[in-house]
């Protein structure tokens, strides 16, 4: 049987997760850069070749505001996902860690929860970690330096574009995490069709 642990990638990226399938139709980033973690999404929501929607809200506060949670999927079935997943941070006191591993449990084992179709990025004011419904929990590497505990995770059809645009600012430029994430959906935006430039951004601190 497939253990479920969280693993560190060089890249917050997960294209090749879910036995290769790309989720399309959105971009969502989150960026930390000293005490602030910053997560940012856009509101597009794409039919076929259709724009259905603008301003769709992908990116919810948990467990008393003090988690961020961003999809690319199915709505619906994210919107379930985030329900079960507060009630493991309920049920685990907040531990963001513990929860995110229990929640990809299970996602895998779940007959119903395996056929939900959708990427989340999950994250507090220091951690952050990306889950599939293949099991996988996955924490970003360290981006620039050591001091700053530098940290960016993407998903979505644009996820690529924000995730190169992210590392660049990240660790050649003295911008704020929040700047960074305004920035890089900027432009994920303009290459991505599947992305717009109406952009919901969360912020959480250290010591909130």
């Amino acid at each position: 049987m497939k253990k479920t642990t969280i693993r560190e990638t060089a890249t917050g990226h997960p294209l090749d997760l879910a036995d290769g399938r790309r989720v399309r139709s959105t971009t969502v980033i989150c960026v930390r850069r000293g005490d602030a973690m910053v997560m940012g999404a856009d509101g597009q929501v794409t039919l076929g070749s259709t724009v259905m929607k603008h301003s769709a809200k992908k990116i919810r506060r948990l467990y008393n505001d003090k988690i961020l949670a961003g999809f690319a999927g199915s709505t619906a079935d994210a919107f379930s996902l985030f329900t079960r997943f507060e009630s493991k941070l309920e049920q685990y006191g907040g531990n963001l860690g513990r929860s995110a591993v229990e929640l990809a449990k299970d996602w895998r084992t779940d007959k119903l929860l395996r056929q939900l179709q959708a990427l989340l990025i999950v994250a507090d004011a220091k951690q952050m970690f990306l889950l599939s419904g293949d099991g996988d929990v996955i924490e970003p590497d360290a981006v620039g330096s050591p001091e700053e505990g530098g940290l960016i995770a993407t998903i979505g059809s644009g996820g690529s574009f924000a995730l190169a645009a992210a590392t660049a600012l990240i660790e050649n430029t003295p911008m704020s995490a929040r700047e960074i994430v305004e920035r890089s959906m900027k432009i994920a935006a303009e290459i991505c069709i599947y992305t717009n430039q109406s952009v919901a951004i969360e912020e959480l601190k250290v010591g909130e």
